[in-house]
């Protein structure tokens, strides 16, 4: 399966590790890390995680995350159907940026945009399945 995990995902593991919630996904995103490395599943990386990780104040965060984008198998670019596509995503209530990293998952042919970001799953979109890291877990790995 083709997967995009967005900004927020990606950041989790430096999250405060002491709400549960927050560790939790963290233990689930770390599975599905595993998974990418073991090639059960296709890393899709977007300009739109260069561009926010370039943008992270924490050196450590910034170093770790980039070099995500060496495991990625594919790497989308700006093109004008990405950008019509996350128009359209703004409109129902999408920030820009989330509007961007969807639609190139979606442009991507991404099975699953995983994210933490309740204000992008609670959108339910059906332009792509859209879970958190631990609904990932649950229907893939059940």
């Amino acid at each position: 399966m083709r997967l995009y995990l967005d900004n927020c995902c990606f950041n989790r593991p430096f999250d405060d590790q002491t709400q549960i919630k927050i560790s939790i996904e963290t233990q689930a995103k770390l599975a599905i890390q595993s998974m990418l490395l073991n090639k059960k599943h296709t890393l899709v990386w977007s300009y739109m995680l260069e561009y926010e990780n370039m943008r992270n104040p924490f050196d450590i965060r910034r170093e770790s995350i980039i070099k995500w984008k060496d495991i990625a198998v594919i790497n989308v670019t700006a093109n004008d159907d990405i950008i019509a596509v996350a128009e359209r995503l703004v409109k129902i209530g999408l920030r820009s940026k989330d509007a961007i990293h969807v639609a190139c998952a979606a442009y991507s042919n991404c099975d699953y945009f995983i994210t933490t970001d309740m204000g992008i799953i609670s959108k339910k979109l059906d332009l792509i399945k859209t879970v958190n890291p631990i609904d990932f877990i649950r229907e893939t790995e059940a």
